[in-house]
């Protein structure tokens, strides 16, 4: 049997290989998407290493006679679009500000600071990218939506996939349940793969592009969650001003 003085140490032992293994998975992850991005930018500066990339946009593109239509019936590429514009520079900035707007008001000071920070850093890690290779876009004859500047790497990939993943970590924080966990890192997944996946189906990208983008935005994400738990770490044993305020929960028991 556990000695009752025992139980706080164990206590925060169990509450310290949590979060330290949080940050070790984190870190993981950065680690992973940088490696990946690469390989993938590797590949893409070899002789012959678009064949996967025409391949994909050959699937995408099955009608010879409308080079310009993608797969499937009408109404998926109205939908892809609707989807697609989730992961734009415009949509992104609102959003942004609603979630800041909300941290602000739960005295989530750091959160709110790493958020923007965070999504402007995205930004210049894009556009700084894109100059660097300066890759040439799928035939305009196949793109069903306007585009602007370098393919590589998917803006719109990397972006969504820094924004909802940040916010996405942010939120989990608040829900002390395991399952509403999972449940809302599964939607910040799931919504930056479904834009960046819109992305390839009309044709504004390569493969390749959006799988870069994907891999480069979780690293960052993954850098900003470190960020910001470094700083917490620092803060909290000097009682500084700049983190987040603790949720507090209170559970009410009920006797019948």
């Amino acid at each position: 049997m556990t000695n009752p003085a025992q139980r706080p140490f164990l206590t925060r032992a169990l509450t310290l290989a949590r979060t330290e293994m949080a940050a070790l998975s984190a870190f993981l992850v950065a680690a992973i998407g940088v490696i990946a991005f690469i390989q993938i930018a590797d590949e893409v500066r070899e002789p012959g290493g678009q064949a996967f990339d025409q391949h994909i946009l050959s699937l995408m593109r099955p009608y010879a006679d409308d080079p310009g239509r993608p797969w499937g019936p009408w109404w998926l590429k109205e939908a892809a679009a609707d989807i697609t514009s989730l992961g734009g520079i415009s949509v992104l900035g609102l959003f942004a500000l609603i979630v800041i707007v909300f941290l602000l008001i739960q005295k989530k000071w750091l959160s709110s600071l790493l958020l923007p920070l965070g999504l402007i850093g995205g930004v210049g890690l894009s556009e700084g990218l894109k100059k660097v290779f300066e890759r040439e876009r799928p035939p305009a004859v196949m793109q069903a939506v306007e585009t602007i500047n370098a393919s590589f790497p998917s803006g719109h990939a990397l972006l969504s996939t820094v924004f909802y993943l940040t916010v996405a970590v942010m939120l989990t924080r608040a829900f002390p349940r395991h399952r509403f966990k999972v449940f809302v890192m599964g939607v910040g997944i799931l919504m930056a793969l479904l834009v960046g996946a819109t992305r390839i189906y009309l044709g504004a990208h390569w493969a390749s592009d959006v799988f870069a983008g994907w891999a480069v935005g979780a690293a960052w994400a993954m850098v900003l969650w470190l960020i910001a738990y470094a700083v917490e770490r620092v803060q909290r044993g000097h009682g500084a001003a700049l983190q987040d305020e603790r949720t507090v929960t209170v559970t009410a028991a009920t006797n019948v």
